[in-house]
């Protein structure tokens, strides 16, 4: 069974700039595409960033954040940098299986919180 621990949360002023953290177990990190959500408050689950042929981003964070995997470690990583308060969210690991079907699994959520 795969697990997800995301880390790296917090709060942070306007500006400032975190790095979310999630470690990937159980299973072959190889064949699973990885990727950020958030969700806010009284708002739908949204994608972030992921990594599966290429890298996607968001439009409200392009220029701002960098997804990145390192398949030695079993992690992906969100550095968000110049952050807004309406960055602000819970946000979510998610890694999908390549295969058809795919198999969807999701860390328990970090919080960001950036203050303005």
């Amino acid at each position: 069974q795969v697990q997800l621990v995301e880390s790296g949360g917090g709060l942070v002023q306007a500006g400032g700039s975190l790095r979310l953290s999630c470690v990937f177990s159980g299973s072959i990190f190889s064949i699973y595409d990885m990727g950020w959500y958030r969700q806010a408050p009284g708002k739908p689950r949204e994608l972030v960033a992921a990594t599966a042929a290429d890298v996607n981003y968001a439009d409200s964070v392009k220029g701002r954040f960098t997804i990145s995997r390192d398949n030695a470690k079993k992690a992906v990583y969100l550095q968000m940098n110049s952050l807004k308060p309406e960055d602000s969210a819970v946000y979510y690991c998610n890694a999908r299986s390549k295969f058809v079907p795919s198999t969807n699994y999701w860390g328990q959520g970090t919080q960001v919180t950036v203050s303005s």
